[in-house]
């Protein structure tokens, strides 16, 4: 039986048999589903190819949230991403089977309204038939994921009701936007000519002739607990329409991991009063009566009327549930296939050298499965981690995610000796003649690793992941770091005679033999330099596979800029002066 069947669901019933005005005491609640990386601030600097590296928390902050709803006696309608029904469909079931309201948000946490036409029709049926095949119940509703409609996207919701929506929350009228359409600021009915469809915005509030936000989110966090309690206890009693309010599963978490990529101003935005609406939500729920966009719809004198003309389906009567055959997930544990040990794999030892690194190595362990995973069927991969002897519990987190595997091993620095140093004890470390090295905090993306693999062919020394390559790309890094390190590759180019375009990656191949008997000296970030000159030198042949390089995400960069830039400096100071002692010998040899 649908959780909004009158005859079923005992809050309706115990709002009928309340003497007031249902439509006016009865608010609505809605929930906006989203892991705390989906939020849009993010947007910028994580792919949703990426999601899967992230530790998710969204079984908890949503099984915190039923409780406390639970506890309440409160439904909800729930704004739900098509790609967490697809990845998470029992979660999702569980809500429905709490009596709340299931609605879409499109399939992935994207700003849909970018997309060409035909892309947005796709995520709106996408999301919906998922959300559907899920739950086994018609979804009527959608809210965008991402921003909120302006007086110019009103055309979107022509594409709503034809992708088969009858409710939309997307509209929220800010500031002095549809002022001369004073009614836009609560439920109505949308007409055009592709049909009707009810707009149900979140609450705003009148104030100095403007309108502002008071519905919930970010905006009940930042301001004084007692001023927003004034303001949403007197849009309660002076509005007729009721207060529609939202949040993200999200803000009631406070210990989220704390990304580093976002401004100062986005980072308080996101961050600031994280847990407060588990001080505020209880509150709110003793103060009114709260209910889902279903449930509302079904009220003597509701303005949602609308809605409930056209009965919501019965899942015993339906024949949409196509319940899909669910395969593993795309990015999945790494799980040798034993057909794979019929013949032997060549192998490779991945030295990922880790100094401070506790916030990333949740992230970096999820991404090595991935690419044990992918790299599995032409390598067999090791894992060498050196701890350069860090502060903080990088190597207690080391041992637990990966102390039990057979095919990783940990090392340690007694003190701290830097980045180069780490990879060239990893490599001296290695039983394998081709080594790779990458940061710990995946700023190159690691599975360009069977790529570069298949560019160290017998003639190579090394092979080199390259942002500043013609075909590679730099994403969100400031754009002093860009110039500076164009300056510096601009340098190394015109004194070795090689057109290398980046010279200070982490990201490389090896052949260990090519390497070990290199007279290295520099332990830091230098390093890295260092031994592409010393290779240019010896007149060894490097390669160069276009890469992109993004901010790190977790953690800060242990790199000094004014320290390192002096260092370069030396460097081709050094170097420039062992090419002049080496030039100076074939003329007196000659």
């Amino acid at each position: 039986m649908p959780p909004w069947d009158v005859s079923a669901n005992s809050a309706v019933s115990d709002l009928a048999s309340s003497g007031c005005e249902l439509h006016s005491c009865t608010q609505i609640l809605t929930i906006n589903l989203e892991d705390y990386f989906q939020a849009g601030v993010f947007h910028r600097y994580i792919s949703p190819r990426n999601w899967y590296r992230f530790e998710s928390r969204l079984q908890k902050n949503t099984e915190d949230t039923l409780q406390l709803l639970s506890d309440h006696k409160t439904h909800a309608t729930f704004f739900v991403l098509g790609w967490i029904a697809d990845k998470y469909p029992e979660l999702v079931r569980q809500i429905c089977s709490a009596g709340h309201e299931i609605a879409s948000r499109g399939f992935i946490h994207q700003p849909l309204l970018k997309l060409s036409p035909e892309a947005r029709q796709e995520d709106l049926r996408r999301s919906k038939e998922t959300l559907e095949d899920t739950i086994g119940q018609e979804v009527r509703g959608f809210r965008l994921s991402d921003g909120w409609l302006s007086r110019a996207d009103l055309g979107f919701l022509d594409e709503l009701m034809q992708a088969g929506y009858q409710y939309d929350s997307s509209l929220m009228p800010r500031h002095r936007e549809f002022l001369s359409q004073p009614w836009r600021r609560f439920i109505h009915v949308h007409e055009s000519g592709a049909g009707r469809i009810v707009e149900i915005p979140p609450s705003t509030m009148s104030v100095a002739g403007a309108w502002m936000p008071v519905a919930g989110g970010n905006y009940i966090r930042q301001f004084p607990t007692r001023m927003m309690n004034a303001v949403i206890e007197r849009c309660q009693k002076n509005e007729r329409a009721p207060f529609v309010m939202y949040f993200q599963v999200w803000e009631l978490d406070d210990q989220q991991p704390r990304l580093n990529v976002i401004s100062r101003m986005a980072t308080v935005r996101h961050y600031r009063n994280l847990g407060k609406y588990r001080q505020l939500l209880p509150r709110f729920l003793k103060a009114a009566r709260f209910t889902s966009i279903a449930e509302h719809s079904l009220l003597p004198s509701s303005p949602l009327a609308e809605l409930s003309s056209t009965a919501f389906s019965d899942t015993s009567k339906r024949t949409m549930w196509r319940e899909r055959q669910r395969g593993p997930s795309s990015v999945s544990p790494y799980i040798a296939d034993p057909r794979q040990r019929s013949y032997r794999r060549p192998a490779v030892t991945l030295v990922i050298p880790c100094y401070n690194e506790e916030a990333s190595l949740p992230y970096l362990h999820r991404t090595m499965q991935s690419l044990r995973h992918e790299l599995s069927r032409s390598w067999d991969l090791k894992l060498l981690f050196v701890d350069d002897c860090s502060k903080d519990n990088t190597r207690e987190v080391l041992a637990s995610l990966f102390g039990n595997d057979p095919d990783v091993r940990i090392v340690s620095h007694y003190s701290n000796q830097g980045v180069s140093a780490g990879i060239l004890t990893g490599i001296r470390a290695s039983n394998t003649d081709v080594v790779a090295s990458i940061d710990a905090d995946c700023s190159y993306d690691p599975h360009e690793l069977v790529r570069m693999l298949q560019l160290l062919t017998n003639d190579v020394a090394m092979v080199t992941a390259s942002p500043y390559h013609p075909d590679g790309r730099v994403c969100n890094v400031p754009g002093w770091r860009l110039i500076l390190s164009h300056t510096l590759s601009r340098l190394y180019r015109r004194l070795l005679g090689n057109s290398l375009s980046t010279w200070t990656s982490c990201f490389r191949v090896y052949r260990k033999q090519q390497i070990v008997d290199l007279d290295l000296k520099e332990t830091g970030f230098l390093g890295t330099a260092e031994l592409a000159a010393q290779l240019c030198l010896h007149g060894r042949k490097i390669v160069e596979h276009p890469a992109t390089l993004e901010v790190r995400l977790f953690g800060f960069s242990k790199m000094k800029t004014v320290r390192t830039i002096l260092a370069h400096l030396r460097l081709l100071t050094s170097v420039a002066a062992v090419k002049w002692r080496g030039s100076c010998g074939e003329e007196n040899r000659s």
